[in-house]
């Protein structure tokens, strides 16, 4: 899916294509017949208040009942952008319990946590045809039609909502932590009287403390794919002795932390050369993992998959790589029922 998601990238730039080159197939992988209008609605029409015939792009039916409304956009649409009101009007006249956002690349799920019949402005839910992991993938096999249960994903949209927000306020205080909270983490530690200057010169601590508990956090799952440190861990690299960057091995030990969890990590090797840094499977280059592109101006990483085609993903620092485990661990895997 998404691999024909990126080929559709730059031929599909109209809604109509959009809809049939990546929106339909999409709706297929949740389990619906797109050409059963018993399940599948299209250019749905409700009356909704003094508007008369609007239409809705899907209406998609479980048993008896309209249980997704979706509304696609253009994949060139940037969804923070878009505008979707007729979602909105649709979702309280239709009863639905699931609003879906898309522009094909990015499908962003809504529900009425705020107020019963009500969708709520912003989505409980995002997945990134793109870049997604596993736990992204669990969270989507709860909208498959044979897996539905509207309380078990009403239990997961709250969830996920107060996750979201409390990463937002984490990440907030982590760049800039606020007088109240750090007065709240020093009580646990300064035993003295916590003035407003004692206060301002302990901001940079908690901050400090922030960056070092990641760094340690990281560093303990990138150990693990070492077997305890042992001396042959990294292999050599090729016999053109091409200097292996700090981030390229990085990269590497990273990839590995995420093998760890599918294959030993003896498999997981490494070949540097001019242009990227080769991850193999086996030291088989006929059975590529991933490529870290970071000699040039910006960094990428290529992850191949089990057609061995090989999928571009932009990051911004070699810790990104870890939002890639999905399709690394899929790969690995690949391999392994291939013996």
């Amino acid at each position: 899916m998404a691999k024909r998601a990126i080929s559709a990238q730059a031929v599909a730039q109209t809604e109509e294509a959009t809809k049939n080159a990546i929106v339909m197939p999409f709706l297929r992988v949740l389990g619906f017949d797109v050409f059963d209008p018993t399940q599948i609605i299209p250019e749905y029409v409700a009356d909704v208040g003094l508007k008369k015939g609007e239409k809705i792009d899907y209406a998609c039916k479980i048993g008896d009942r309209i249980e997704y409304l979706v509304e696609a956009k253009s994949v060139s649409t940037n969804l923070r952008d878009a505008q979707f009101s007729q979602l909105f009007r649709y979702f309280h006249t239709c009863d639905a319990n699931i609003g879906i956002l898309t522009n094909g690349l990015h499908i962003w799920f809504f529900t009425d946590l705020e107020a019963p019949n009500k969708m709520d402005a912003t989505p409980f839910f995002k997945f990134d045809l793109l870049s997604y992991d596993d736990n992204d993938l669990k969270e989507l096999e709860k909208f498959h039609k044979s897996n539905f249960r509207i309380e078990n994903i009403q239990a997961a949209a709250s969830s996920l909502k107060y996750l979201r927000g409390a990463m937002s306020f984490i990440e907030g205080q982590w760049a800039s932590p606020d007088e109240e909270f750090v007065r709240l983490v020093a009580r646990g530690f300064y035993d003295g009287k916590l003035t407003g200057a004692v206060v301002e010169g302990l901001k940079p601590i908690v901050r400090r403390a922030f960056d070092d508990l990641f760094r340690q956090r990281a560093r303990h799952k990138i150990d693990v794919a070492f077997d305890g440190g042992a001396d042959d861990a990294i292999p050599a690299v090729d016999e053109n002795k091409v200097d292996t960057t700090p981030d390229e091995l990085q990269g590497f030990m990273i990839v590995r932390a995420i093998a760890a969890e599918v294959a030993p990590v003896s498999r997981i090797t490494m070949r540097d050369a001019q242009s990227y840094c080769a991850i193999m499977f086996d030291d088989n280059n006929r059975k590529p993992i991933a490529r870290l592109h970071f000699n040039g101006k910006s960094k990428f990483v290529t992850v191949f998959g089990a057609d061995k085609e090989g999928v571009r993903h932009e990051i911004g620092r070699v810790e990104d790589i870890f939002g890639l485990g999905g399709p690394i661990r899929s790969v690995i895997s690949n391999y392994l029922s291939g013996q």
